[in-house]
């Protein structure tokens, strides 16, 4: 298997508590990705054993002013502490917080002069924090019909930003499910971001459940990942069409290449 395999465990399972999903994902040989940890007892995710790839890197703050950038550090300091905890790999962030059914907080229609100039100054100062914990931040676009109004969705955006900042304490979660409403292209994308690809995260489209349930050919991007070199993270962050272990074996076909 050229890649390691993980699926996020807040979207499988539901009715099940997060400590078992996490150590039934690892019986499956995959690891865990998780959004924000206040909702789970991170002392029983620990015990698990599991290997938890990725986590919300923060709970609160906005890459595009001073006091959103305040409140974006003071939360992904908080976060490296629990995160170190659990060995996450990955810190993720977005441009601004989201709220219920992921909607930015706030909503931003258009830039302002200045707002990039800002927002590679906080992410540098995050660079710095994640240096000295020892840590990794990826920054993740999202697309904007799920996420309307949120700075620093696009996939051209979050590469200028993190190509800018060019640090490897910061990478990009490329989500392709994002990036197949937003753009498509996918395996074009996927070589633009190469360099400064810290994870690969998929879902298929439309339903955002497992890889084979959509119109994204996932085999394909699998081949064209393994061709271009990468051996890196690929997280399924999806629902399950059916059944949850049916869906990941689906997932694990399709980027087994």
């Amino acid at each position: 298997m050229s890649f390691q395999l993980a699926a996020c465990a807040e979207m499988l399972w539901r009715d099940r508590p997060m400590a078992w999903r996490a150590a039934r994902l690892k019986e499956m040989g995959f690891g865990v990705g998780l959004w924000n940890w206040p909702a789970w007892d991170v002392a029983a995710l620990v015990k698990t054993g599991a290997t938890f790839t990725i986590m919300n890197g923060y709970l609160q703050g906005r890459l595009t002013d001073a006091e959103g950038a305040e409140m974006l550090l003071a939360s992904a300091r908080e976060t490296a502490l629990v995160g170190k905890r659990l060995g996450v790999q990955r810190l993720n962030l977005h441009g601004t917080g989201l709220g219920d059914m992921g909607v930015p907080i706030p909503r931003i229609g258009s830039f302002a002069p200045g707002m990039m100039t800002r927002a590679r100054d906080t992410l540098q100062r995050l660079c710095d924090l994640a240096e000295a914990e020892g840590v990794t931040f990826t920054l993740e676009n999202l697309n904007p019909i799920d996420h309307p109004g949120c700075p620093f969705g696009a996939t051209a955006e979050v590469l200028a930003l993190v190509s800018a900042v060019n640090r490897p304490e910061l990478r990009i979660n490329l989500d392709l499910y994002h990036t197949q409403i937003g753009e498509g292209d996918l395996i074009r994308w996927t070589e633009a971001c190469l360099p400064w690809i810290g994870e690969v995260q998929v879902a298929d489209n439309p339903g955002r459940c497992e890889p084979g349930t959509g119109e994204i050919n996932y085999a394909g991007v699998a081949r064209a990942l393994k061709g271009m070199g990468y051996a890196g993270p690929v997280g399924m962050e999806a629902f399950a069409k059916g059944d949850e272990e049916a869906a990941l074996e689906a997932f694990r076909t399709a980027f087994t290449v």
